[in-house]
């Protein structure tokens, strides 16, 4: 991508922490490891890269303005990471933030700042990725610092992927809202599989009961709330032992059900229409799969910006070309069911490859799509496959071993369910207060605590 390579400074160096690399605070440099970093919080780095962009929009006719690849950009704040803002040491800070071109496009860019609360500057910014895709990678030295590497020839490992198999304890925290009157909440709880083992360490939650949905067997929390819960924090934590998903055998007679449409993947005219091109003189499930994995890489862009983003809507996803990985395969699961391949759905979250401990950047989801001809369920995930290009056919036919799934499926029933009806997909906890959906705040982290092994690249 004509990525220009560069020395960095010894002091950034010593204290370089990123947005694909780091999500906790680590404190001070090689040359003060455990030392005080100053009483500098992530609220208060959030609001110093927030004030400078809002000051830059000002003078900038109402857009930041970014010199990048020969030309200017002209941006809107989308979202601060707030899972990645970091303290490096007294008077040295990082952001992370997402910025919305008048295109369209999305630029991941990362800031570093200095000073202390209230007159912060920012000293240096890059941009990271476009659309999802990044122009570099992070890589950390055994001193624990980090510098940036090309992003062409990376490792696997530098670019979210670790094999064979992992393990790490993961937090699933969410904050409620203020709860007037009567709220409702359910949240996944991740189960054991063929493919995860997982052991509850500890659910703070109020007084809860453990419900499972009819279709797929979804363990979920449900929890009766009242204004004692209000800015209450519930918190699950987990050890997770993780294996890579290669393509595995099933009876086909349990395939077939998920031949069938939900309520946002149709499985249409119009479906059968855009897949029956694609597939045309494919002669085998697994070259028809493979035909319509590379067409929705080549037809969609991970751009989560703008509304209707994020649902999983296959019609949304086929009109837009954008979306993020809810999206993508909710797009490709359409395709897939018009052309006669089953194909399903999970959700979890992808847990960082080139660090140890800190925040998770959210959900991630991904999918399966079933080759009758050889009875296998074959792995996909087509979002991480467009991002990183270099892994496009690893993610076809592989889930690496740093993830953990949350659950599975779409349109879940359970009694009690909310009065929405059916849930979409569970991933974040689903709030209801007073009959009406509501948001929790939600924060994921982990800690790795071994990587029993690993096959080669």
């Amino acid at each position: 991508m004509g990525i220009r390579t560069r020395k960095w400074q010894a002091a950034s160096v010593a204290t370089l922490l990123v947005c694909s690399a780091v999500g906790g605070c680590r404190q001070g440099d090689s040359a003060s490891e455990g030392q005080p970093a100053g009483n500098v919080v992530t609220t208060e780095i959030q609001a110093g890269i927030e004030k400078h962009i809002a000051e830059q929009t000002r003078t900038g006719g109402g857009y930041f303005r970014l010199s990048h690849d020969g030309r200017e950009l002209s941006l809107k704040l989308v979202r601060v990471h707030t899972e990645y803002l970091a303290n490096l040491g007294p008077g040295r800070h990082f952001a992370c933030v997402d910025l919305a071109d008048v295109s369209g496009d999305v630029y991941d860019v990362d800031f570093f700042l200095a000073g202390e609360p209230g007159s912060m500057r920012v000293t240096e910014t890059m941009v990271h990725k476009l659309n999802g895709k990044p122009f570099y990678a992070w890589e950390q030295k055994p001193d624990k610092t980090w510098h940036r590497v090309p992003f062409e020839g990376a490792s696997n490992e530098l670019l979210g992927v670790i094999t064979g198999q992992d393990e790490f304890e993961f937090t699933y925290r969410a904050t409620l809202p203020e709860i007037t009157g009567e709220g409702r909440m359910w949240i996944p709880l991740a189960s054991t599989d063929a493919y995860q083992t997982v052991d509850i360490l500890s659910i703070d939650a109020p007084e809860h009961q453990t419900l499972r949905d009819g279709e797929y067997g979804n363990r979920i929390l449900f929890a009766q709330l009242s204004d004692a819960d209000s800015g209450r924090p519930v918190e699950i934590r987990y050890r997770v032992r993780r294996l890579e998903k290669a393509p595995y055998p099933a009876p086909p007679d349990k395939a077939a059900r998920h031949l069938r449409p939900e309520r946002l993947v149709p499985v249409n005219d119009t479906f059968r229409a855009l897949a029956e091109p694609v597939v045309a003189g494919k002669n085998t499930d697994l070259v028809r799969a493979r035909a319509l994995y590379d067409h929705v890489i080549d037809r969609m862009a991970y751009i989560k910006y703008g509304s209707g983003w994020g649902k999983g809507d296959a019609v949304y996803a086929c009109n837009a070309r954008t979306g993020n990985c809810t999206d993508f395969h909710a797009y490709f699961i359409g395709l897939a069911r018009a052309a006669g391949l089953p194909a399903r759905f999970a959700i979890g979250a992808a847990i960082p490859s080139n660090r140890d401990d800190g925040g998770v950047d959210g959900y991630h989801c991904w999918a399966e799509v079933y080759d009758r001809d050889e009875g296998k369920w074959w792995p996909v995930d087509i979002s991480e496959a467009d991002k990183y290009s270099p892994l496009a056919t690893y993610y076809f036919g592989h889930h690496p071993a740093n993830r953990v799934e949350f659950s599975r499926g779409r349109d879940l029933k359970v009694d009690p369910g909310p009065a929405s009806g059916p849930i979409n997909f569970l991933a974040y906890p689903v709030l209801e207060v007073g009959g009406k959906p509501a948001r929790a705040k939600v924060r994921f982290s982990f800690k790795r605590t071994a990587r029993a092994f690993a096959t080669a690249d």
